[in-house]
This record gives structure tokens, C-alpha cells and sequence, in this order.
């Protein structure tokens, strides 16, 4: 069985995004996921809330803050402090049950891209982020640390707004449940596919966002 993935969504649990959980699940199934991380700004109560509500996959995730880097955690039972270095938050990452996830580590103009940082000790490297600028460099580079540490490859939107969502997904081999498909990731059992949000998507992104604080 192939579970269809978006891997880095943020909601309004994140301050920079609006995504509703409704608009979450509408938009996700919309484009022909089977399965949607939720992996908002150092926390993981939002992810968790949303899971229990809904008969759609999701992934409970966090998007965390280290010293070196924003470092993707699934299936973390418990928020993730921020500001260690990045080796010491994918270790508490593992120990909090989950696996660690290099994402954009090549993004130009997005804070928190591990670049160099990234080592052997993640389980997977988000080659394909949607949002990340220039999209092909950073695709390239993002492979080529990938396969450098031998690590998974998986994609996401890093989604602020609904309508981007799966426009970066993974095809996993694994069963539709949280367990199945985390193992298989860590085993690279998994693809990574997508293309760049557009430009008119971005800047309405961005007037979504300025009226949810205006």
C-alpha cells in the first residue's frame, strides 16, 4: 500500500499561518493526499488536537527552532525544546519517538536552513520543499546532501495557506497508520515529488496572512 504525503503543513497553531483544521482536510484531500503532517512552530498540542478530530491521516509533527536550523520532528509525543544545537534536538527528537527531518536545508531568504549542518545522525532530508527559493538549487543541493549521508528523501509544502497544499507530496510504502508510515520514512521506503508554488500563490499567501492580523 502507497500512503500519498504532504510533510510539512502549518496551521493556525503556527502565528504565520491560516490554515483552519477544516481547511487543512478539505484542501488535502483536494489535491489527492491520503496524509497530511502537521508540523507547526514548536509545539506538537495543536497536531495532536487535530489528529483526535478527524478520520483523515495525519502525521503529528513540530517544526522546531535549533541553533543551527528548523529541524522537521514526526510523531513526537511532546513539544521539542528549541535553541539546542541541531545533534541535540534530533536526539531528543528520537527520544521523544520520532524521527528527524533536515527540512529546506538550502532555502535562500527562509530563516532556519541548516545548510552544511546537516548530518548522518537525521533520518531523512526534505529535498523538495514547495516554498523554498531558488526551488531547483535548492532541490539539487538538498538531494546531494541526501545521498551523500544515505538518508531518506521526502517533500512537503511548508504550507502557510491552503490551496498550496500537495503541491509537494511523499509516496510512502507503508500501511495508513502514523506507526507504518514513520518506519518506513526512517527505512527510505519513500519518494519525493513536487514542483514550486507559483508566484501569485505566494503573494496571496502573503495578503492572507496580513489580513489575519489586520
Amino acid at each position: 500500500m502507497q500512503v500519498k504525503a504532504d510533510l510539512h503543513v502549518h496551521t493556525v497553531y503556527s502565528a504565520d499561518s491560516v490554515i483552519t483544521p477544516k481547511e487543512l482536510v478539505f484542501y488535502a484531500r483536494k489535491s489527492g493526499l491520503t496524509a497530511v503532517a502537521v508540523t507547526d512552530h514548536n509545539q506538537v498540542e495543536g497536531a495532536w488536537k487535530i489528529a483526535k478530530e478527524t478520520d483523515f491521516l495525519i502525521i503529528p509533527g513540530t517544526e522546531v527552532s535549533s541553533l543551527r536550523g528548523h529541524i522537521v520532528g514526526l510523531n513526537v509525543q511532546e513539544a521539542i525544546p528549541r535553541d539546542l544545537s541541531a545533534e541535540e534536538t534530533v536526539d531528543r527528537i528520537h527520544q521523544a519517538g520520532g524521527i528527524a527531518i533536515a527540512c529546506h536545508p538550502f532555502a535562500l531568504f527562509k530563516g532556519g536552513s541548516l545548510g552544511k549542518h546537516v548530518t548522518g545522525k537525521f533520518d531523512a532530508v526534505e529535498v523538495i520543499n514547495a516554498s523554498s527559493f531558488p526551488f531547483r538549487r535548492s532541490v539539487k543541493k538538498a538531494t546531494q546532501i541526501a545521498e551523500s549521508f544515505k538518508l531518506a528523501r521526502v517533500a512537503g509544502t511548508d504550507a502557510h495557506y491552503g490551496p498550496v497544499i500537495g503541491r509537494a507530496y511523499t509516496l510512502i510504502n507503508a500501511e495508513s497508520n502514523v506507526e507504518d508510515v514513520v518506519k518506513a520514512i526512517g527505512k527510505g521506503q519513500c519518494e519525493a515529488f513536487g514542483k514550486a508554488i507559483s508566484f501569485s500563490m505566494r503573494i496571496e499567501n502573503q495578503g492572507r496572512f496580513f489580513k489575519k492580523y489586520l
